[in-house]
């Protein structure tokens, strides 16, 4: 990929919008189409051109394995954390309206809590499994 200099200055123009478009999806999903998982997928395709146009270990310098593990794991923690934050304030798991002053302000910040867990958590493992893949193949010298 290192002749196809059009691509990688679109593909450097292109990935900050992407980024941008993704979390506009993330937090406005409770008030729209959109949400956790849509976000994700549209953050990691952001990582994923960034690799087909400048090679795995150029992206894993920008998001370490490491990273990202613990990021899926952080999202999966804040999911299950605001279940049992509502559990410790007397409501049935993942019952939003107790983590507010009023219902509709515990079930605004509970979704948003929520959705912003999946997407963290649907975006690093995305990315985990692309750099699975796409690692596989630099060993035989096809990814550059």
């Amino acid at each position: 990929m290192n002749n196809h200099m059009i691509l990688r200055v679109v593909g450097k123009f292109l990935i900050p919008y992407i980024m941008l478009f993704g979390l506009y999806v993330q937090f406005h999903g409770d008030f729209g189409p959109g949400g956790g998982f849509q976000a994700g997928v549209i953050f990691a395709s952001a990582f994923v051109i960034h690799t087909l146009l400048f090679g795995v270990r150029e992206t894993q310098k920008i998001a370490p394995e490491w990273i990202l593990k613990a990021v899926s794991s952080a999202g999966v923690l804040l999911y299950a954390g605001v279940g049992v934050a509502s559990l410790f304030l007397g409501a049935n798991y993942l019952d939003y309206d107790v983590l507010g002053a009023y219902p509709v302000a515990g079930q605004h910040l509970g979704i948003i809590l929520v959705e912003f867990g999946v997407g963290l958590t649907v975006a690093s493992v995305i990315m985990l499994i692309f750099f699975t893949f796409a690692a596989r193949g630099e060993v035989d010298g096809d990814v550059s």
